[in-house]
């Protein structure tokens, strides 16, 4: 028999950072605690400069300490954006264009197919 995931929030630092707190110290903790990274991926973020960027080399970063057949960073397409050439060649990613239920479907079961083989 397989566990079901505890399902808890997501950490989103626009929900989650309070007035004052160190957000980048703080983002990085959170990426380093959670379960799986997903970096959604648009045409607007992927030319961004600043966190997103650092915060997507954080969590690669982060994904390189882990056992080889982790799944930890899970990229989304939001829409037909350009994917850092990183993320093309060392991961798989979801498109969830032009059919988000289709891509909600995969994201899901990635998770519970990576959070099965976790379990002890």
């Amino acid at each position: 028999m397989h566990s079901t995931p505890h399902v808890s929030n997501p950490w989103m630092d626009r929900k989650n950072l309070k007035a004052g707190q160190n957000w980048p110290r703080l983002i990085e903790a959170a990426i380093e605690a959670s379960d799986f990274f997903i970096g959604c991926m648009s045409k607007n973020s992927v030319r961004k400069r600043g966190g997103f960027q650092s915060e997507i080399r954080y969590a690669l970063d982060i994904a390189l300490r882990l056992p080889l057949e982790d799944t930890f960073i899970i990229p989304i397409r939001l829409d037909d954006c350009r994917l850092p050439a990183r993320i093309v060649r060392e991961l798989q990613y979801i498109d969830f264009f032009p059919d988000w239920e289709e891509g909600l479907q995969h994201l899901t079961h990635a998770i519970q197919h990576q959070w099965v083989k976790r379990q002890p």
